[in-house]
C-alpha cells in the first residue's frame, strides 16, 4: 500500500471528515458494545454515496460540499474512503484516490473494480450476431408505397446518388436494405442548419433521421456499463426472439433517433424476426433492443409494434444465484452454459466448487466472504474473466500463487469485520498484471468515546 497524500490539504485534514463520520457512525452499536465500528464510502464532485439513512445534518452536508469543493479545485473526480472507529475515539481513516485501473461501483464503495487489462470487455460486449441464414424481409416490405409515401411527404428533394449509397455500404461494411436505400434515394438528408426543414423530414419519417454519411453500426463497447454490472450479465436470445439480445451488431444500422435512443434497421434479426425489420437500441440499456416494425415500410407508414418486447427468460442456465432466497446449491446451478455463478451469505456449511470446475463458460464468480469452503478451488475455474472475493479468499489465493491468470478485472467483497488494508491487497493483485498501483492515504483521529454525542 502506498501512503501519499495528493495536494489537496484540507481533504487530508481528518476535522475535515469528522462531521461525515460522525453521521455515519451515529448509530454506534459496534461501538457502544467494545467493538470497532467501520464505514466507507464515496464522494464525487457532483454527488456522493454514503451508507446511512435518513435525513443528512447541515453540518455532514455542509462538510461532503467543502470536500466536493476541493475535489473541484483541485481537478479530482472523487475519492473513496473507509474508516475504523475505536470504541475510545482513536479512528482511523484510508482515503482511495482515483485511479485509471479502478473503476468506481456501487457494489465495492471504498475502493471499484480492478481493470487487468485497458479496453477490456466481458463477453457478451464481444460477442457476434448468430447467423440466421433463413431470415427474410417480411411481407409488409413495399419498396413502391415507401418511396411513392416518402416523395408525397418530401415532395422536390433531392437524393442520394447511387455511388453515394454504393460508398456508404463500402464504409459499414455491409449490403443496406433495399428499403433503407430506397429512403436515401428520396433524400441526402444534407439540410445543415435548416431547423424547420429537419423537423419536416423528421414527421414525414418517424423519427430524426441522420445523413447517409452519418449512418453506423451499433458497438457493443459504448453501451458497457462497467465490470461491476457487465460482469453479471449475460445474453439472452430465446428460441421465439425476433432481436438477438446482443450489445452491438454490425447489422444493426442506426439512422435515425429520439433524442437518446437510436433507432436501426436490423440486417442480423432474432430466430423469429425479419431481415431489415427496426428495432430501438436504448440507451438505459446495455444489451439487446426493441422490435418497433416489422419494416421500414411499417415505421414509416405508423404501423409499429405497440408494448412488444422480447422476453429475457428465466436466468438459468446462464446466470445463477446461489444462497438465501435463490438455488440453495450449486449443484443446482451447474451446467454446461453456465457464464455467471453468485454465491450470497447463508446460514450452514461453505459452498464447495467442485460441481462448477471445468465448465467451459463459467467467466464470472462473485461469492460474499465467508462463502468458499475452499478458495483454492477458484483454481478449477479455468475460464474466469472476472472474480470478486473477500479479502481473507484472495490472501489464500495470493500466498498460494493461485490467482487465475484469466482475470480481466477483478474485485474485494468487504464486509464488515475487514479492516482498512483492503488497498494492499488491491496493490498485490494489481501487481500480478503489472498494474499501476492504488494511492491511499492513511489519517488518524479521534471521534471521542462511543457514548459522545455523534
Amino acid at each position: 500500500m502506498v501512503d501519499q497524500s495528493p495536494p489537496l490539504s484540507s481533504v487530508c485534514d481528518f476535522a475535515t471528515w469528522e462531521p461525515v463520520l460522525r453521521l455515519m457512525l451515529a448509530d454506534d452499536a459496534e461501538r457502544r458494545a467494545a467493538r470497532s465500528a467501520r464505514v466507507a464510502g464515496r464522494i464525487s464532485r457532483s454527488g456522493w454515496s454514503l451508507a446511512h439513512p435518513g435525513p443528512m445534518s447541515s453540518t455532514a452536508r455542509i462538510a461532503v460540499e467543502n470536500i466536493q469543493r476541493a475535489l473541484g479545485r483541485g481537478g479530482v473526480q472523487e475519492i473513496a474512503f473507509r474508516a475504523e472507529a475505536q470504541p475510545d475515539g482513536r479512528t482511523t481513516l484510508g482515503l482511495v484516490w482515483p485511479s485509471p485501473v479502478v473503476e468506481p461501483a456501487h457494489g465495492y464503495p471504498d475502493l471499484g473494480v480492478l481493470v487487468l487489462a485497458d479496453g477490456s470487455l466481458p463477453a457478451p460486449w464481444l460477442r457476434r450476431p448468430d447467423p440466421v441464414p433463413g431470415a427474410v424481409p417480411a411481407p409488409s416490405v413495399d419498396l413502391e408505397l415507401l418511396e411513392w409515401t416518402l416523395r408525397e411527404r418530401l415532395p422536390d428533394t433531392i437524393g442520394a446518388t447511387e455511388e453515394e449509397i454504393a460508398a456508404a455500404e463500402a464504409r459499414l461494411g455491409v449490403t443496406l436494405s433495399d428499403e433503407l436505400k430506397v429512403l436515401y434515394r428520396v433524400t441526402r438528408v444534407d439540410w445543415g442548419h435548416d431547423f424547420e426543414t429537419a423537423k419536416r423530414f423528421d414527421e414525414a419519417v418517424g423519427c430524426e433521421i441522420f445523413g447517409l454519411e452519418h449512418l453506423f453500426s451499433i458497438d457493443a463497447a459504448p453501451r458497457f456499463p462497467g465490470w461491476d454490472l457487465g460482469a453479471t450479465d449475460a445474453i439472452c436470445t430465446l428460441p421465439d426472439a425476433a432481436v438477438q439480445g446482443l450489445g452491438g451488431s454490425p447489422g444493426w444500422i442506426g439512422f435515425g433517433g429520439n433524442g437518446g435512443d437510436a433507432f436501426a434497421v436490423d440486417l442480423t434479426p432474432g430466430p423469429r424476426g425479419h431481415f431489415g425489420q427496426i428495432i430501438v437500441v436504448h440507451r438505459a440499456q446495455s444489451l439487446g433492443a426493441e422490435l418497433v416494425a416489422d419494416s421500414l415500410t411499417d415505421f414509416v407508414l405508423g404501423r409499429v409494434q405497440e408494448e412488444r418486447r422480447d422476453r429475457r427468460g428465466d436466468e438459468l442456465p446462464a446466470v445463477a444465484r446461489v444462497g438465501t432466497g435463490y438455488l440453495e446449491t450449486i449443484q443446482a446451478a451447474a451446467h454446461p452454459a453456465l457464464e455467471v455463478l453468485s454465491l450470497g451469505a447463508r446460514d450452514g456449511a461453505p459452498f464447495n466448487l467442485a460441481p462448477v470446475a471445468g465448465l467451459p463458460h463459467l467467466r464470472t464468480l462473485t461469492a460474499m466472504p465467508g462463502t468458499l469452503a475452499d478458495p483454492l478451488e477458484v483454481a478449477g475455474l479455468t475460464a474466469l474473466e472476472f472474480l470478486a472475493l473477500g479479502v481473507q479468499e484472495w490472501r489464500v489465493l495470493l500466498n498460494a500463487g493461485a490467482v487465475p491468470r484469466t482475470l480481466k478485472a477483478a474485485a474485494i467483497k468487504v464486509r464488515h469485520q475487514d479492516h482498512l488494508p483492503v488497498a494492499a491487497i488491491a496493490n498485490e493483485i494489481l501487481a500480478l498484471w503489472d498494474r499501476p498501483q492504488i494511492v491511499q492515504t492513511l489519517l488518524e483521529g479521534d471521534l471521542g468515546p462511543a457514548a459522545y454525542g455523534l
